[in-house]
């Protein structure tokens, strides 16, 4: 059963944190992020994808990821694209000391040197997002408009693709996950998202830094 919502409700970003960067203001453009990786088995792909629709992206990564797979990060940044902190670990603020998220935050930082933020699975405290935005008061904190679902392995890729297609519009943010557990369904909805923007003159862009 889906427990997530694709489209985030506007109630919910009117709630937490204003600073909070959910969509951005942009007639002609659309932004695709990719959590989690980098990932040697996933990462190219998404890189070649993007290279082909002349399409730029932002990565969210996890510090020990980069440390895992540093030439597959740096082939992220030789393609221009962005990227982001998503914490060493993965880690779940909900369920995090705020000491310790922060820790692992700095701990990433060391890899990715980034001003770019975003909790994974959408969940930091309100103490946290405080307590990180007086440390880092230049960085962004970046949340999504539509979370396209590629990781939900009850889902076909097709329906991956129809959750973006029916709520993607300018302006957009866009999350999708350069994991192994979303391959199967990335590998048919990037493809789609990536052809639908095109044909409508949308363009691509990274976030802004």
């Amino acid at each position: 059963m889906q427990t997530y919502k694709v489209k985030t409700p506007r109630w919910l970003k009117r709630i937490l944190p204003h600073g909070m960067v959910w969509e951005i203001a942009d007639r002609n453009a659309v932004y695709l992020t990719f959590d989690d990786g980098p990932n040697p088995s996933v990462t190219p792909f998404v890189l070649a994808q993007l290279e082909q629709y002349n399409a730029k992206a932002t990565f969210f990564c996890v510090g020990n990821n980069v440390a895992r797979y540093p030439e597959v990060f740096k082939a992220v940044k030789a393609a221009g694209h962005t990227t982001g902190n998503h914490t060493y670990n993965h880690l779940n603020g909900w369920h995090t000391s705020s000491a310790h998220y922060l820790r692992n935050i700095a701990q990433a930082d060391k890899h990715i040197e980034s001003r770019l933020f975003r909790p994974p699975y959408g969940r930091i405290k309100l103490t946290q997002y405080r307590k990180l935005l007086r440390r880092y008061p230049d960085w962004k904190v970046y949340m999504w408009d539509i979370l396209s679902g590629d990781f939900d392995t009850s889902i076909t890729g097709q329906q991956c693709l129809t959750n973006v297609l029916e709520a993607l519009e300018p302006g957009s943010i866009v999350v999708f996950h350069d994991s192994d557990k979303a391959r199967e369904r990335l590998e048919v909805a990037l493809p789609g998202v990536l052809k639908y923007c095109r044909d409508r003159a949308w363009e691509m862009k990274a976030l802004p830094a």
